[in-house]
């Protein structure tokens, strides 16, 4: 059998390593059927991190999906291809595969224009996905996912989604592998197959239902329901905010966007580690091409119209395009289409206030206006800094699943014993908090509300002084808190717990002293 690091995949760190070394030692003492979905497990380890983006109907995901990858690829408009999962993955050559229901595939040139056909020419009911291979190097880092809208009336959308997620039946480069999922039952499957992490797209109207659509969609992702570690949402359509409407926010629409957000973070915490306000349009015409400088010289005509008649043009679309103007309505029509009004306005606004802006340098404002810079550094701290623990713990889900799901209890005891032995080694207790965390903001373990954001806050930051609720303090300092708070949790662990929540302490207190080792060892004469 071919080792883990031979597999041709580049694992994401020692955690992961360690996951796949696991894997490969067990193959030869299990059945032949778990030993294929460990094969499936170690593939999976060596591939990019998965990242399924979620939302319900007319959030803007695609728009979204779009400005992430710098191509407009992903169709926006209701069609047939948005009522059907699509994976866009690295690839050498662009090209889209059709995956039949029956693992049949047929590939598909892009269209003229760079995007997924709008037509597939085939029964879309036989389709169970797409795959959509780009050269793009963001890709090389992170396979993005687009799903259907949840909440969606086309119940098929909905179940292609859950399908896909759940229970993929697919190889994920169309190329034959060792040991791959076309050996596993449905079983199997289930437990291998899904996204690692979660961007969740929400808008100004989040319904009361939010937070149980968000973990109704990840616990069909990952084998485990979603927490701060993989999960973030973005509040979309930022520009669409009535400034009014949030208390304290004045007339600036950004900053009602920023105070929404912190509300919806309140709501749908502890599921995700953060809400941020983005403007899907405004980041896609910036970041994908769509900006052209015939818009640029469009808008630099506009900015050149007296304040009291722009003033009155953006009051509304309608008015925007009807107004007796030089600019031809059409090429006004063309700018809402990619920016509207919000970012008409700011590029107006940039260029009275730097007559002489290029087209590129206008676009770069454009794109610093819509939130997305933001958006992709919480997700490369989130998902890209954390991935080796993210891939870890989700595969060590997936061979638990395995072996539960062989039916022979010396197989599954024989896998619990290894997986128990790699845990109670220090560099691998992440792990062990991850799934502490998870127990926590999932409300599997209920803790007073003070213990478990201290439990999150360990837990879901990288950053020692974050980890602590300390930074910027000295190390010295730090240190000292941790050991406080090691004993602490030790002797809650003892004396004032639960059960459930001994468990947790026992964790937390681990975590704690290991991070009381590390500053003495980075610090031994302090």
């Amino acid at each position: 059998m071919t080792a883990p690091a031979e597999q041709g995949g580049r694992l994401a760190g020692p955690l992961s390593t360690s996951v796949g070394n696991l894997c490969h030692r067990l193959q030869s003492q299990v059945s032949a059927r778990t030993a294929a979905g460990f094969a499936e497990v170690m593939r999976r380890l060596g591939a990019p991190l998965q990242v399924a983006v979620a939302g319900r109907i007319k959030s803007g995901k695609s728009t979204l999906v779009n400005a992430l990858i710098g191509r407009r690829v992903a169709p926006t408009d209701v069609g047939e291809c948005t009522r059907l999962v699509t994976r866009f993955q690295y690839g050498t050559v662009d090209r889209v595969e059709v995956v039949f229901t029956d693992g049949r595939k047929q590939v598909l040139p892009f269209a003229p224009d760079g995007s997924i056909p709008a037509e597939l020419g085939v029964d879309i009911d036989e389709v169970s996905h797409l795959e959509a291979y780009l050269t793009n190097a963001v890709l090389q880092g992170m396979t993005v996912i687009d799903t259907p809208g949840l909440g969606s009336l086309d119940a098929a959308s909905v179940s292609r989604t859950e399908q896909l997620l759940g229970a993929a039946k697919h190889r994920k480069d169309g190329e034959d592998g060792e040991g791959g999922s076309d050996e596993l039952d449905d079983t199997s499957r289930n437990a291998v197959a899904g996204a690692e992490a979660v961007l969740y797209v929400v808008t100004q109207g989040v319904r009361a239902d939010d937070q149980q659509a968000l973990a109704a969609f990840t616990a069909a992702t990952a084998s485990r329901e979603a927490g701060p570690v993989n999960a973030i949402a973005v509040l979309n359509k930022a520009d669409t905010i009535a400034p009014e409407s949030v208390d304290g926010a004045g007339d600036d629409v950004w900053k009602a966007a920023t105070m929404l957000a912190e509300k919806q973070a309140a709501t749908l915490k502890p599921r995700v580690a953060d809400v941020l306000p983005v403007i899907g349009l405004l980041a896609e015409s910036a970041e994908a091409g769509a900006f052209t400088s015939a818009d640029a010289d469009a808008l630099r005509q506009l900015s050149e119209v007296d304040d009291a008649s722009l003033e009155t043009m953006l009051i509304s679309a309608d008015i925007f395009t009807s107004w007796e103007c030089d600019v031809p309505s059409g090429v006004r029509l063309r700018l809402l289409e990619k920016l509207d009004l919000f970012g008409i306005r700011s590029a107006i606004d940039a260029i009275r206030a730097e007559p002489g802006l290029t087209a590129g340098a206008l676009r770069r404002k454009l794109l610093d206006a819509s939130g997305l810079a933001a958006v992709r550094a919480r997700l490369a701290m989130v998902f890209a800094a954390r991935a080796d623990g993210i891939k870890a713990a989700a595969a060590l889900a997936s061979v638990t699943a395995l072996a539960h799901a062989s039916g022979d209890p010396a197989e599954r005891q024989r896998v619990h014993d290894a997986i128990e032995v790699l845990l109670a080694k220090p560099e691998a207790h992440q792990l062990r908090l991850l799934e502490a965390l998870t127990l926590v903001a999932s409300g599997a373990v209920d803790m007073p509300e003070d213990l478990a954001e201290e439990v999150l806050r360990v837990g879901s930051n990288a950053d020692i002084g974050a980890q602590l609720g300390m930074p910027g303090r000295p190390r010295t300092e730090l240190a000292a808190y941790a050991l406080e708070r090691a004993g602490w949790w030790r002797s809650f662990a003892s004396f004032g717990a639960t059960p459930a929540q001994s468990r947790v302490a026992h964790v937390v207190h681990r975590a704690y002293f290991l991070i009381w080792q590390q500053l003495r060892a980075d610090n031994p004469g302090g």
